[in-house]
């Protein structure tokens, strides 16, 4: 058995990485409180199939580095991942990485704090305002269990850009000098 038993529902769904509406502490904020239950049963592991929402067209905005915007006023990515059960469970760290093969960086600071043991499903995000909103990235989750084994919890997901680079009028020519 491994040694750290969660139940997915949804597990940070392509469309889970979108800007935030909100501002968000920074890190990360449970939704659910940790609860833990005693003998918690075994469940299969089940996963939501992502909806397929239409194409729109990526909005023209600002591309570079944001830490001088406000929080409030950042682009952010943000990865939603779902707990049916969890056995064991001490946390998550987020990871992102500038393409789908790696390599990857740890963006959590402290880890995200699991529930433990329950059987109630939980829901966790993690809001990454450190991003440039013209480039893509990849996330990833990994759990850590209360021993402290870490494992890869998620597969790696795909942020697409949030906006493209704004179109800019084309330099015009300098006047013919005669002479």
């Amino acid at each position: 058995m491994r040694p750290l038993a969660l139940t997915v529902l949804v597990s940070a769904a392509l469309c889970a990485c979108s800007p935030s509406p909100q501002p968000a502490a920074p890190g990360a904020t449970p939704t659910a409180p940790a609860a833990p239950a005693a003998a918690p049963k075994p469940a299969e592991p089940t996963a939501a199939a992502p909806v397929a929402a239409p194409a729109k067209e990526v909005p023209e905005g600002d591309c570079g580095d944001q830490s001088k915007l406000p929080p409030e006023q950042r682009i952010a990515n943000t990865a939603r991942w779902t707990t049916a059960s969890e056995q064991n469970n001490f946390g998550f760290d987020v990871y992102r990485g500038d393409s789908e093969k790696g390599e990857f960086t740890k963006l959590t600071k402290e880890p995200i704090l699991g529930a433990g043991t329950s059987d109630e499903t939980h829901k966790y995000e993690y809001r990454d305002d450190a991003i440039d909103p013209c480039k893509e990235y990849w996330y990833y989750v990994e759990g850590i269990t209360t021993s402290g084994a870490h494992e890869k919890f998620t597969p790696t997901f795909r942020a697409p850009p949030k906006v493209r680079a704004r179109a800019t009028a084309p330099a015009s020519p300098e006047p013919a000098k005669n002479g």
